[in-house]
């Protein structure tokens, strides 16, 4: 009897024991660090083609207080340890064992945003990017001609050409894996606008009513005159009377702008040169939204030929040159 105790009885005992403890440790919240939270959780990444022992490595090494042998070893019992995925992943307090591994087989990466804004120069985006502490770096020393090349652009000029969205990507992903998804994002945009043009307007091609949604994007102050203010611009467009938009020479100027625009500045000739140049820009002048894509293809029908700003935001438009002249005196001049 105390042989068959010693060879079956104690034996079972422990493995029931042992099943238990495994059981309470597998659903048991792990012991993760005091500076850990809900808004501050623990980080860790693991490196694409990682075994399951290197992912557990990777996750004791973060500072979760468990032995790596234990939960690679937990990874090899559940019979998922060949779907761990790699990524970026995050553990709040109250993840267990089991569900870690959910997360891990499921490929629930920590996420981040990453935000570009409408009328911002691409330049301007880039760098928002490039300061963000949740995305890899990849774009570092790179001019935007050589940006674009990275993106699989080459000769394609930077500006216009990334749709202004907040992108929700996994931590770590590049910022030229953004800009990839933004400029994808900016041809179906531009595409779907083009194809709900208005047959009758004055614009020939998709690129130029990217350039076109570019100077309204500039310029509209307030959402309700939008559309007016395409119908201003495709006005003139149509009968080729100068844009003498401001944006336009701004964005030409370039770093030599402090704030001030000067009418020297609209006397000097340049590409972008509104005042002294009829027709469009070579290129667009800022990153256009949606509203301003479909404002450019679909513009107001209106008799208005000029608009001023009232100084809260909102236009004064005006059909002759007497009545802007008017608007002027009163919103500017204030006589």
């Amino acid at each position: 009897m105390r042989l068959f105790k010693y060879l079956v009885v104690y034996p079972l005992l422990l493995l029931g024991l042992a099943t238990m403890a495994a059981h309470w440790w597998v659903h048991h919240p792990l012991s993760l660090p005091a500076t850990v939270s809900d808004s501050a959780p623990l980080e860790f990444e693991i490196p694409a083609g990682s075994s399951a022992r290197a992912a557990a490595n990777r996750i004791e090494a973060a500072g979760v207080n468990a032995s790596a042998e234990l939960l690679y070893a937990w990874f090899r019992l559940s019979g998922e340890s060949r779907d761990i995925k790699a990524g970026v992943y995050e553990i709040a307090p109250g993840t267990t064992p089991r569900s870690l591994l959910g997360k891990l087989v499921r490929g629930e990466q920590a996420m981040t945003h990453a935000l570009i804004v409408e009328g911002w120069t691409s330049s301007q985006a880039i760098d928002a990017l490039r300061r963000s502490p949740d995305l890899r770096q990849d774009l570092e020393g790179l001019n935007l001609a050589q940006v674009m090349e990275r993106i699989g652009r080459p000769g394609v000029h930077p500006e216009g050409r990334f749709f202004p969205d907040t992108y929700r990507v996994a931590k770590h992903t590049p910022v030229s894996a953004v800009l990839r998804q933004a400029a994808r994002a900016m041809d179906e945009r531009l595409a779907q606008a083009w194809a709900q043009r208005d047959p009758n307007g004055p614009l020939q091609s998709p690129e130029q009513a990217l350039i076109l949604a570019s100077i309204i994007e500039k310029e509209t102050g307030m959402p309700a005159d939008r559309d007016r203010i395409a119908g201003v611009f495709s006005n003139r467009l149509r009968i080729g009377m100068r844009l003498q938009t401001d944006p336009s020479v701004i964005y030409g100027l370039g770093n030599a702008f402090n704030g001030n625009l000067r009418r020297q500045h609209l006397d000097t000739d340049s590409p972008y040169n509104t005042y002294t140049r009829a027709g469009l820009p070579p290129t667009p002048i800022a990153l256009p939204g949606e509203a301003s894509l479909m404002a450019a293809v679909r513009p107001a029908r209106t008799n208005a030929m000029y608009f001023v700003s009232r100084g809260d935001g909102s236009s004064q438009f005006s059909a002759t040159l007497d009545e802007h002249n008017a608007a002027v005196r009163r919103f500017i001049l204030r006589r």
